[in-house]
């Protein structure tokens, strides 16, 4: 798998790349990891361990509690709930670690392993170097000290989280939402029970589809990474909008009332100018990705909203929200952070607040995300390639610096490895859509001729 840690915690088929073995030793190793850094100093340690529906999260789940327990770690099972959930009970609960078991919108056989540090924020990639290993190490036969009887770590289910989570969701909103019709497509995902619930408390007459997880159909076909259905679903029960989140809900894209998406910078956009209003976006700026469409940076600029961007990944996003003390960030992708009530990308608030600013203006999600156009954008994915050598391959260079010659103002390139996958990802923009095929066309061709 190479570096175990991608942008996004560690990611692979279950029991292929990603065993029940590996899981107990990088569990083991994060509790040995945290407790030189200092975090367990003086106390016994506790984590939250929570889980997506995927049924090889059935048996990683129990991997990782007993790697912790083993290392003298009191666990909290959680159970099924979202990545935010678990992010946001690492923190309410003064826990020392938190724990989510999944691979977000991939498909069923992937699962992954994402670790939060105290307050529920995600590790610093020392800690994650580190982590990684001290995992070699013992794999290699390195012992290491086992606590033993009553300093063995103790576990006990916590069916509290959904209740405190939904809790704390509804306790942020700025209104309620009734009068509103909003269908939920849950991706039969971790959030299949507490975004329902959410929305229903909060006064919206809701329909739900993709909320029926069984273990294997997590993903498939539904949720954020295939809106079809809820596009159709919207439209046919004449809904206000529709909301759709990924495996484990820190993601959410919307449709508006006539089936059109709305994506993570249309979101980003409404709530901007949302918490602005209410004098809660400091520095009136907002922070996202080099992936953000360009129409985005253009919309903020109009606003008067400053527009910082950093790498691909809401981990940077978060890094520079925290350094500077902003407080909205996301991607395109859908993951929304909005930092004084969240860690993370939360798809369920996200959506909550969305609905909210379409219920206290009167107005549709379509006119509100209209504040945005979106410039014409192509996405290439180009698998099989050497994606370390983006940034040295002088053919690749030349590549880019043609197609930002005939783009000019009008449009830019973006190459970029993947963090979890073994590809690159040529990106590009302009005023017209066939000229951004045209020139993502040949651009995916540089990469395979000057990578392959």
């Amino acid at each position: 798998m190479g570096r175990l840690f991608g942008t996004d915690g560690v990611r692979g088929v279950a029991n292929a790349d990603l065993t029940a073995e590996l899981a107990l030793g990088l569990s083991v190793a994060a509790a040995h990891v945290l407790a030189e850094a200092g975090t367990f100093e003086g106390h016994k340690p506790t984590a939250v361990v929570g889980r997506d529906p995927r049924a090889s999260g059935e048996f990683l789940e129990a991997a990782v509690v007993a790697g912790l327990a083993s290392a003298g770690v009191d666990v909290l099972r959680v159970g099924v709930l979202p990545t935010p959930a678990v992010a946001h009970l690492t923190g309410a609960l003064g826990a020392d670690l938190g724990v989510m078991l999944s691979a977000s919108h991939n498909a069923m056989p992937d699962n992954g392993i994402k670790f939060f540090a105290r307050g529920g924020h995600k590790l610093a990639d020392e800690l994650e170097d580190r982590i990684e290993a001290v995992y070699e190490s013992h794999r290699h036969g390195e012992p290491w000290q086992r606590p033993t009887g009553a300093g063995v770590g103790r576990i006990r289910s916590y069916g509290e989280g959904f209740e405190q989570y939904v809790g704390h969701l509804l306790s942020v909103l700025p209104n309620r939402l009734d009068g509103l019709k909003i269908v939920l497509d849950e991706a039969h995902g971790a959030a299949s029970g507490v975004s329902p619930e959410a929305f229903t408390r909060a006064g919206a007459e809701i329909v739900t589809i993709g909320a029926e997880p069984d273990g294997l159909n997590i993903n498939d076909g539904c949720g954020s990474t295939h809106l079809g259905k809820l596009k159709a679903a919207v439209l046919e029960h004449g809904a206000d909008l529709g909301i759709a989140h990924d495996g484990d809900a820190d993601r959410c894209l919307a449709v508006d009332h006539t089936g059109d998406e709305v994506d993570g910078d249309q979101i980003l956009s409404v709530l901007a100018l949302a918490m602005r209003e209410r004098s809660e976006l400091r520095s009136d700026t907002v922070v996202a990705t080099v992936m953000s469409n360009l129409g985005f940076k253009l919309a903020m600029e109009k606003a008067g909203i400053r527009l910082v961007q950093t790498a691909v990944g809401d981990r940077y996003v978060l890094e520079e929200m925290k350094e500077h003390g902003f407080a909205l960030g996301g991607e395109q992708s859908g993951h929304v952070i909005i930092l004084d009530h969240a860690t993370t990308g939360d798809g369920t608030l996200t959506g909550l607040l969305l609905a909210a600013r379409v219920a206290q203006t009167g107005r549709t999600l379509r006119e509100l995300a209209s504040v945005m156009e979106r410039l014409p954008q192509v996405l290439i994915n180009v698998p099989d390639v050497d994606r370390t050598r983006v940034k040295t391959s002088a053919d690749l260079a030349a590549a880019v610096t043609e197609a930002e010659r005939e783009l000019g103002e009008t449009g830019r390139v973006l190459l970029r490895p993947s963090g979890t996958e073994p590809l690159v990802r040529v990106m590009v923009e302009a005023a017209d859509i066939e000229q951004a095929r045209a020139v993502a066309g040949r651009l995916a061709d540089a990469v395979k001729s000057a990578l392959g």
